[in-house]
């Protein structure tokens, strides 16, 4: 009787795996969207329902009731840096991304549990952050549920709930971003391949073109090291940029004008009319 029992278990654990395995089209088809934020990748996971003909706010959507946020599993919201939601910050991770709509304001709720199956096991003590938005009316109506990225912005961007004539947003802000972006710089830069110009010429650039007067020098001696083995108009192009803005002219004008004698003797050569532009500004400094 034992050994036919352990048949019989073995038999519908086998039945459930492979049950399990079937992948059915779902009415809520499942949806993935990502946003390169300043340095910080946000990514959202979640199932669209459709309204179908129903009424969908305090009807399919109950309000004052905690809502899943979409259809299925559990709504993901995930990032790879820390960030503020509406001013208040949310550490790295992905958090269970739960709703509690009502007519004038929505919950929005990261909660540290993301691999439920919607909200009914969701317990408030998991939150990780909750913070207020106001739900807009929209002129068009919407069939289908959506999250997405919206007024994306060099720091910022908003992400948006959408469904019917509704449209609920949360700002999402990477703030001063500057200090972790240096840090990567700094391992890049120390951990060079060889022939590889063009990392201390783009890290180089982009303290210049951010302002970072205090790395200024700091940038100047990765294209230093970088014009030791092999010079370029481009390195030096940056250089004379980064000299000329920390106020050291003369300095910039003589490395500029080596620029432009390395440009004009490449092949094929290169155009230096800005470069020379630069170069008769400077000199008109005094």
């Amino acid at each position: 009787m034992k050994k036919i029992n352990l048949i019989l278990i073995a038999i519908l654990c086998l039945s459930f795996s492979a049950s399990a395995q079937l992948n059915l089209p779902r009415d809520s088809q499942r949806a993935e969207v990502a946003q390169t934020v300043g340095d910080t990748r946000v990514a959202l996971v979640y199932h669209r329902p459709n309204t179908k003909g129903r009424e969908v706010w305090g009807k399919i959507v109950p309000y004052n009731e905690v809502w899943r946020t979409g259809a299925n599993e559990n709504t993901t919201f995930e990032t790879n840096h820390d960030l503020k939601i509406n001013g208040q910050t949310l550490p790295a991770g992905k958090y269970g991304l739960h709703t509690i709509p009502n007519k004038d304001e929505w919950t929005i709720i990261f909660n540290k549990v993301n691999d439920a199956w919607g909200s009914f096991t969701y317990k408030p003590e998991n939150d990780q952050l909750r913070v207020t938005a106001k739900p807009q009316i929209v002129a068009e109506s919407q069939e289908t549920m959506s999250l997405g990225f919206e007024n994306i912005k060099p720091t910022s961007a908003e992400v948006a709930v959408r469904w019917e004539k509704l449209r609920v947003p949360f700002t999402i802000d990477v703030g001063d971003m500057n200090a972790r972006v240096l840090e990567d710089i700094r391992g890049q830069v120390k951990n060079l391949k060889a022939g590889d110009s063009k990392t201390p010429i783009d890290a180089a650039n982009y303290i210049y073109g951010q302002k970072m007067t205090a790395n200024y020098n700091e940038a100047i001696g990765w294209l230093d090291a970088s014009l030791k083995t092999k010079e370029t108009a481009n390195a030096l192009g940056v250089k004379a940029n980064l000299l000329a803005a920390a106020g050291r002219k003369a300095e910039a004008i003589t490395t500029a004008e080596r620029a432009i004698i390395v440009a004009k003797a490449a092949n094929p050569k290169a155009n230096t009319s800005e470069l020379e532009k630069r170069v008769a500004e400077w000199k008109g400094v005094k």
